[in-house]
């Protein structure tokens, strides 16, 4: 029975062996497919990037400004329209993996001297620099789009080699990803960016590419116009050989420069000095710390003050020192704000000086000393003083902790003291605009490493209604840098201020407005 049985127990066995390789291969397979679709996908990605990037551009004429627009890759979106050498800007059009570059590479002479000197040329410029560029990105992203196919595809053939159905597949991803990219851009599409450009490039040029905050103002929302505005200051920059255009200030505009903590910094002058020029500012406003340690030795730091040739209104910081503050005052164009009141080109500033007198040592703190609250809530109780026929406009404080004091009794409260810029609107409807370093943090930036940037802002006020209706950010590069990046914002609308109550005197070592004031810390 064992012998016959034997025979039986070998079949069994081959199929039993039979049957293991498929299941010893089944992990294999399932890697071996993945593999496959990772390969796929790569090859459908890199190559509509590769397809993009080298066939994904066209030259399109704008008005008169003859560019070249292409599609590249960046995970904020954004468009950029480069003038080279002058600079570019920036606007926030859209999100997405995809930028939209626009370079000028040349203008037509005849047709911008037409549109500056024939002035009913410029009736039809929106709606034709309007089309103009509809038609390009039309161009553009129907040539993108077949050359990232046409990428994709060759890709595909020359990994995959005789494999073509993985070539198509290749191909339809790059199809979803063509679709997907442009279809995000075109649901974030937001046209009012225009409104509010990056500029980075030189220092001098900035007045002509951004234009007159005005137009902001008056053409809201209104792309076309501001559109052409920009193509119109670009064909003027070109057209004009020796010297920049001139920059002719809006009369019913009044420009701001806000500078502070220039800690005996040179180099802040010579940038203040350019930006008033440049931007026909009317008044300088200066939040503090124009000094290092308050000595009458470093009172001859303050002599080019005088060539600024605007009046300059400025409030103590911790420090300055009172030989300090006796030294602005004694300047021909200087104007020292300590608890008091004074109307500077067309505008009412209300202003106080910094109750400390630190400069050798840090104030560093987690809670807002008294005497700082207590100094904002004497500024506050001068601004609720004034009649109502003649309110404060604009007040000044070096401390921001001290500046919260003031919410709902002034529209705006310019401060500094902690070396970088911010803008908050407060509880009351306040505008708490803190500057930064305008002297770079002086040699204390070189202890971090590297120069602080230059930082300081050109606010443009309505002069009927005397409210604050844009600024522009400027940041220069440290330690005397000619190039700048000017970041253009329109402020929100202001929400009417409730009735102002006095609040009681803070006592101890901490504050009650650190609720308030959203937990900045006082740094310097």
């Amino acid at each position: 029975m064992t012998a016959a049985q034997e025979p039986d127990s070998e079949p069994e066995s081959k199929a039993a062996s039979d049957e293991e390789p498929p299941r010893s291969r089944l992990p294999w397979r399932r890697y071996r497919r993945t593999a496959v679709a990772a390969e796929i996908l790569l090859v459908g990605v890199l190559g509509c990037w590769i397809g993009v990037t080298v066939g994904g551009r066209v030259d399109v004429a704008v008005g008169p400004v003859q560019t070249r627009m292409s599609i590249g890759t960046a995970w904020t979106g954004d468009s950029v329209v480069s003038v080279p050498p002058l600079g570019r800007l920036t606007l926030n059009s859209h999100d997405g993996p995809i930028r939209l570059d626009a370079l000028v590479t040349r203008i037509n002479t005849r047709d911008a001297r037409e549109i500056f000197n024939n002035p009913a040329s410029l009736n039809g410029l929106p709606e034709r620099v309007s089309h103009d560029v509809r038609s390009g990105v039309r161009k553009l992203v129907i040539r993108a789009a077949v050359a990232g196919l046409l990428g994709s595809m060759v890709l595909g053939v020359l990994v995959f080699r005789r494999r073509l159905r993985r070539a198509f597949y290749a191909g339809l991803v790059s199809a979803a990803v063509i679709l997907g990219s442009g279809g995000w851009a075109a649901a974030t599409f937001h046209p009012q960016a225009i409104d509010e450009p990056r500029y980075d490039g030189l220092l001098a040029i900035a007045p002509s590419m951004v234009g007159d905050a005005r137009d902001i103002v008056t053409d809201f929302q209104k792309y076309q116009k501001q559109l052409a505005k920009i193509v119109t200051n670009v064909s003027r920059l070109y057209d004009v050989t020796s010297t920049l255009p001139a920059f002719t200030p809006d009369p019913s505009t009044i420009r701001v420069l806000s500078v502070s903590d220039l800690h005996d910094n040179p180099a802040g002058w010579d940038v203040m000095r350019s930006v008033t020029k440049q931007f026909q500012v009317d008044v300088i406003v200066d939040s503090g710390d124009i000094t290092d340690h308050g000595l009458a030795a470093e009172n001859a730091y303050l002599e080019p003050m005088a060539s600024m040739g605007v009046p300059y209104v400025w409030v103590r910081g911790n420090h300055d020192s009172g030989v300090t503050q006796r030294g602005v005052a004694a300047e021909p164009n200087g104007i020292v704000l300590d608890n008091q009141v004074k109307e500077v080109a067309g505008l009412r500033f209300a202003g106080i000086g910094d109750p400390r007198f630190t400069p050798d040592k840090s104030t560093t703190a987690h809670s807002v000393p008294v005497d700082v609250a207590q100094t904002g809530l004497a500024l506050r109780d001068l601004i609720t003083r004034q009649p109502s026929f003649a309110p404060v406009d604009v007040a000044v404080i070096h401390d921001p902790d001290g500046g919260v004091e003031v919410d709902g009794a002034a529209p705006l409260v310019l401060a500094g003291h902690l070396h970088f810029r911010s803008q908050r609107r407060l509880e009351h409807g306040t505008l708490l605009f803190v500057q930064g370093s305008t002297g770079g943090s002086a040699l204390r930036a070189l202890e971090r490493g590297k120069p602080t940037p230059i930082k300081l802002s050109v606010l443009y006020f309505d002069r009927q209604t005397r409210t604050l209706q844009a600024y522009d950010d400027i940041t220069v590069g440290g330690l005397g840098l000619t190039s700048a990046q000017i970041v253009r914002h329109v402020p929100p609308p202001v929400v009417p201020a409730p009735e102002v109550t006095d609040s009681p005197t803070p006592t101890g070592g901490t504050s009650s407005l650190r609720g308030r004031r959203g937990g900045l810390l006082t740094l310097w």
